[in-house]
């Protein structure tokens, strides 16, 4: 069988499909992916085929921090994913399809363009979710831009945007940290979240306290602000790493491939700046993480069950971190008013009291127990398949 998956941005949305992508190879389908031109070279790192289709979302710049505006995130994704962004991709995968002939696409949620052409050529399609809370893509937010692009494909109106969950829907967050008030639909199945299999290490060291006449735990925080807003921050790296630096514990901070480390300065020898360190190898050492509230870092903390410090920028990250709030998970600052000391009274806070921990640790347990990618292999080749049919592992070769 020959799978193509797309995705619409970053690595927040490639990466959910990885672990997919890796157990379909692994019993001998065809793989490859499909996403922005800038997205390729870590495609191809990764190991995949990758086709670029369609353009780029725009070149990062380092762009003021914005306040939090409700609105504007909705019109970003509306007029840009649901709009142009989806009319885009429609036309770029359709003519992909036509070359590369695949008998199966598997998209991030958000890649609308990819279910319309997939529908147009009568193509089964799964999505897999890419936004934990799930209450940021909304059907009265994008249907109209979305039936509009469907009637300019020749597809009958959809105005519940039945489009969405028709097939197969792979949800690769635990059930329990969705928002209640928007269900998964009937077709969605729960995907662990890709975990790092090193064994866990203690997190911390033991250092002298003050006083040097003891030894006490020192713990390890990580920080992190994305791979898009990242570049949207302003001036929040400089303020969040003067609250936490001067904290009794380690800090790892990266900064992204756009950003150079040297810019802030030297730093105490407790604090280490990287433009890029795999979460995989950061996480099982940590105690704490700061960060933007994106779906991939709110996530991956919680499968190593860890407490977090959430600073919101936009998006689907105030859904996020008004989840983890819920959930007693995280404690949530404003990004445009986070003093130094808010942060780190915050991260104190969250650190001292196991609450936030024990919390974040049934979330890991829930994880814990949902099936793995080798799972959503087998309802693909069922999808592939037909109505009625079972799926086995019918890898075929064009």
């Amino acid at each position: 069988m020959r799978i193509l998956f797309t995705f619409v941005g970053g690595n927040g949305h490639l990466e959910p499909l990885v672990p997919v992508a890796r157990a379909a190879e692994a019993v001998g389908h065809t793989v490859a992916f499909a996403g922005q031109p800038s997205m390729l070279p870590t495609v191809q790192a990764a190991g995949f085929t990758g086709f670029a289709t369609g353009v780029d979302l725009g070149t990062p710049e380092r762009l003021p921090l914005l306040e939090l505006n409700a609105e504007r995130e909705d019109r970003d994704l509306r007029d840009g994913f649901a709009s142009r962004i989806a009319r885009d991709r429609a036309t770029a995968l359709l003519a992909l399809c036509a070359e590369w002939r695949p008998d199966l696409v598997v998209c991030d949620e958000v890649d609308f363009g990819a279910m319309i052409a997939a529908e147009r050529l009568g193509l089964p399609y799964a999505s897999v979710l890419v936004i934990a809370a799930g209450s940021f893509v909304r059907t009265a937010l994008i249907a109209e831009p979305l039936n509009e692009l469907r009637a300019e494909h020749g597809l009958p109106p959809d105005p519940e945007l039945a489009m969405l969950s028709r097939h197969l829907v792979l949800s690769p967050f635990p059930p329990g940290f969705r928002d209640p008030a928007f269900p998964l639909p009937a077709t969605a199945h729960p995907l662990r979240p890709h975990v790092a299999a090193d064994p866990p290490v203690p997190a911390g060291r033991f250092v002298p306290t003050v006083s040097g006449t003891g030894r006490s735990w020192a713990p390890t925080v990580y920080f992190t602000l994305g791979t898009v807003f990242n570049m949207e921050s302003g001036d929040l790296f400089t303020r969040v790493l003067a609250g936490l630096r001067d904290l009794p514990a380690d800090l790892v901070v990266t900064v992204g491939r756009h950003i150079d480390p040297a810019e802030f300065g030297p730093q105490p020898a407790n604090v280490r700046i990287e433009q890029y360190i795999p979460q995989s190898s950061v996480l099982p050492n940590c105690d704490l993480v700061v960060s933007h509230g994106g779906s991939g870092s709110v996530i991956g903390a919680l499968a190593h069950g860890l407490p977090s410090v959430l600073i919101p920028m936009g998006a689907d990250q105030p859904h996020n971190a008004a989840r983890c709030a819920d959930l007693g998970v995280s404690r949530v600052l404003d990004a445009v008013r986070a003093t130094p000391e808010a942060v780190r009274d915050a991260a104190s806070a969250v650190l001292a009291d196991p609450a936030y921990r024990r919390a974040a640790e049934r979330l890991r347990d829930e994880i814990a127990t949902m099936p793995g990618p080798a799972s959503a292999v087998t309802l693909l080749e069922g999808l592939a398949a037909g109505p009625g049919k079972s799926g086995g592992h019918c890898a075929t070769e064009a």
